[in-house]
This record gives C-alpha cells, structure tokens and sequence, in this order.
C-alpha cells in the first residue's frame, strides 16, 4: 500500500527518504533516518526493522548485511517489504513473497525506490528517474521522485499521507521531519509544505548551533 525512495545526496553526505500510501501516519511508521543512512521498512508494517537497521548502519554493517541480519531475526519476512541505503550509496531491498499486489523496485547510483499495490510495476523506476534528474537540496529531490511515482501512477487506489525525512552529517535529528496524513493530495501538500520550511531550515539549524548567531526569531515580543 506504498511507493517510497530512500537517497543519498553525493554532495553534502545527507541522506533521506519519502514515502506515500493509502494508509493513515506512513511517515512515522515507515521512514527511518540517521547519521548512517535511510531505511523505509514497509508493505505489512513493522516499525522496528527501521529502528534496528539505522543501528546496524551506524555499527559498520553495510546495507545488504544488515538486511541479512534483520530478516534472521524477524519472524514474519514474507510480509515485509525492506529499503535500504547508507552514506556511502550502497543499497540493499527485499521483498517478502507475501507483498501486496503489483511489487516492483528500481536502483539507482544514489538511491532506491519500492513500492507495493503498485498501478503499475514501473512506477519506481520513474521514480528513480526524476531523482536521477534533479538537482538542489535532497528533500526537493525525493519530493520530485515521488510526484514522478504519482504521476506514473502511484499506488493502485488513492494515497492519503505523505512525508519526507533528512539526516544531515553532525545532526543527530532529523533536519527534515515533514509529514502529510489523511488528505486527499497528500504529495501536492507535502511539497507546499516543504517549500515553506526550506527558506527556514538553515536558520532552525543554526538556532540548536550557535543561538548567538541566529537570525531574529521575528516573532512578538522579542
């Protein structure tokens, strides 16, 4: 009930993922961010294989080997569907065989993309395409990718949330963490949204940095 990407940005070391579904809360469920790299675990759900593989990213392990241990350990893989990608642009996937619908995948040279109940099987593909293509900050990139994805189709029935998360190198949150639930075009308002917060983030980022060189907060009263 998804299509997503998960990205690397060659030039900054950040990197990141967004994801769309029919299913209410996607982002919080299935995107997962850090310093290490980007995972999105989805199809039947399980948050924790997202939480698990971002630490056995930042212990060493690279994407595939990671993903072999999750799934050693995880007692229903048939119905999960796995993405990964570190820092260094080394990916890995899985497809349980019990993944819904029309299943496909595409890899890229800095990403990856994956979807379940797919309209059609090459939705990915168009999505690694449009990331391929672009340029400028990453969240705009993985936000184009998934306006591709839609636009090629999407998922096989209407999605209603949306969200696009980014870990940049010396953050230990996210520096992007933005999310669209039970709306009727929830990409279209992911990426109003996030044009709004782009003008923003350096100067939220220096705020936990250096307050002292912060811009005015402009807010009454200061």
């Amino acid at each position: 009930m998804t299509f997503s990407i998960a990205a690397v940005c060659e030039k900054t070391g950040e990197t990141g993922c967004a994801v769309s579904s029919s299913s209410i809360c996607v982002t919080s469920r299935c995107a997962f961010v850090g310093d290490g790299g980007a995972v999105l675990t989805q199809n039947v759900t399980n948050p924790s294989l997202g939480i698990k593989a971002l630490r056995l990213l930042r212990e060493g392990f690279t994407p595939q080997e990671a993903l072999d241990r999750l799934l050693l350990n995880e007692l229903y893989p048939q119905w999960r569907q796995l993405l990964i990608v570190d820092r260094y642009a080394r990916t890995a996937a899985f497809d349980g065989d019990k993944a819904l619908g029309i299943v496909g995948k595409a890899k890229g040279g800095h990403c990856i993309a994956a979807g379940n109940l797919l309209a059609k099987p090459d939705v990915p593909q168009a999505m690694v395409a449009a990331f391929e293509a672009s340029e400028g900050a990453l969240a705009e990139r993985l936000i184009k990718a998934m306006e591709a994805g839609l636009a090629a189709g999407g998922e096989a029935g209407p999605v209603y949330s949306s969200g696009v998360k980014v870990a940049r190198p010396g953050f230990d949150w996210p520096i992007v963490d933005l999310r669209i639930d039970w709306r009727d075009a929830p990409i279209n308002e992911l990426r109003l949204l996030w044009e709004q917060y782009a003008g923003q983030m350096e100067d939220y980022l220096m705020r936990a940095k250096n307050p002292n060189a912060a811009p005015s907060y402009g807010v009454p009263g200061e």
